[in-house]
């Protein structure tokens, strides 16, 4: 039977990824600059969708009321999905001044409804996935997912630079529409595994036992701080490339495909990587080539741009494809299952609180180093964030993820 459950759960990725592909990277990065938003708005955008995620607290809490899970999930996928796919209205219902405000809106009104996503669904499939198999099966369905992912992007690409404009983002948005419909749709057929409440009923002793877990904690914290760095770039790599260097839609797609081919790569390697190592051991080697992705945009120095991208992109896709797998494997792995809503949801919101402030301030301190020389913008601001990540790795990484595993379920 489980089997069943499996193939559903990677079936419903289909659609989800072509639409989620083609409502972000280079393509929310090429809508906001269409509608007119800066590089401060494109910031605060891509940092929105983690601000939200602060609420997955009070998530837990309430979905603990709960005997099951499942049309709370379909409700919140039905809502996300079409608040996220109505932004590509804004241009035909509101006139152009407020182009940027209505789809700022819209869009986090969709991640809202994601909020609740995030915890009900990691806890329904963490009870739906045998733990033995969880490396593996991630492994595999983020593979297949990436693939399709990497086409979506060159199709995408080619498109927007067939009809440029909005005639381009027109027909992304048609494909988007009908990939929300099939996604809604299969999840109606999503199996609804028992639900095991935690012991607690209180919020305050519920919040209580992740916040009382050492390890997990420092964990935590430490994957926060990261990704306060990571964030104040890694989000702005199209921005960097469509408005800085002057690169293609196809090009920039093309990047994005690479980053996308080396992270299906990383993980199948990952996922069998993590029958042999814990969650946090691998988790500490993806952060070095994080770190050497931002600090190769200095090559755009010294080699052609297009070659100095790939290899950005290479790093990228290895190091964060990684991290992803792999950080989500330790929220619904390395917790105990009863409690693991709230420990799902306290590490979105304090992630999700660094990775909101990541974006902001990263497209704001792009905004202030403009009129300086080309370069800084070009490599200098990511090569320094880049070396600062690479010395938190070997510091104080190598101290809080090489610990053994919190809890082996």
């Amino acid at each position: 039977m489980y089997r069943n459950h499996l193939r559903i759960a990677t079936t419903e990725g289909i659609p989800a990824t072509i639409f989620s592909t083609l409502l972000s990277g280079p393509f929310l990065t090429g809508f906001l600059l269409y509608l007119g938003a800066t590089a401060g708005q494109i910031g605060l955008v891509i940092a929105l969708t983690t601000l939200v995620n602060v609420g997955q607290v009070i998530v837990a809490f309430l979905i603990q009321r709960l005997h099951k899970r499942k049309w709370v999930l379909i409700l919140s996928v039905f809502l996300h999905r079409v608040l996220w796919g109505a932004t590509g209205l804004v241009p035909f219902i509101f006139d152009k001044e407020l182009w940027v405000p209505a789809f700022i809106v819209l869009y986090i009104s969709a991640f809202v409804a994601n909020a609740v996503i995030g915890v009900v669904w990691a806890s329904l499939i963490g009870d739906i996935v045998p733990g033995r198999l969880r490396g593996r099966y991630f492994g595999i369905r983020n593979t297949i997912l990436n693939a399709l992912g990497s086409v979506t992007l060159f199709v995408g690409g080619f498109l927007l630079d067939k009809y440029p404009g909005g005639q381009g983002f027109l027909i992304l948005y048609i494909i988007v529409w009908i990939c929300v419909v099939m996604n809604v749709v299969i999840f109606l057929f999503y199996p609804d595994a028992p639900f095991e409440r935690s012991a607690e009923t209180k919020f305050v002793p519920m919040l209580r036992k992740p916040l009382y877990d050492r390890l997990f904690m420092k964990a935590t914290w430490f994957l926060a701080f990261w990704l306060l760095l990571q964030t104040l770039v890694v989000p702005l790599y199209s921005y960097v490339m469509l408005e800085v260097l002057h690169v293609s839609y196809s090009i920039t797609s093309i990047m994005t495909v690479v980053q996308t081919i080396f992270m299906m790569i990383s993980f199948y390697f990952w996922g069998n990587m993590n029958a042999r190592f814990s969650n946090k051991t691998l988790l500490y080697w993806t952060l070095p080539f994080i770190a050497a992705s931002c600090i190769a945009w200095s090559l755009n120095a010294i080699i052609p741009v297009v070659l100095a991208l790939l290899i950005i992109h290479m790093l990228l896709g290895i190091g964060v494809g990684g991290f992803n797998q792999l950080s989500f494997n330790f929220i619904i792995g390395d917790t105990p299952k009863n409690d693991r809503p709230m420990f799902i949801a306290v590490y979105s919101a304090i992630t999700g609180l660094t990775s909101f402030i990541g974006p902001l301030v990263g497209g704001k301190i792009f905004e202030w180093i403009e009129p300086l020389p080309r370069w800084v913008q070009v490599f200098g601001f990511q090569t320094a964030v880049g070396l600062l990540l690479l010395g938190l790795a070997v510091t104080i990484g190598r101290k809080v993820l090489k610990n053994p595993s919190l809890h082996q379920l």
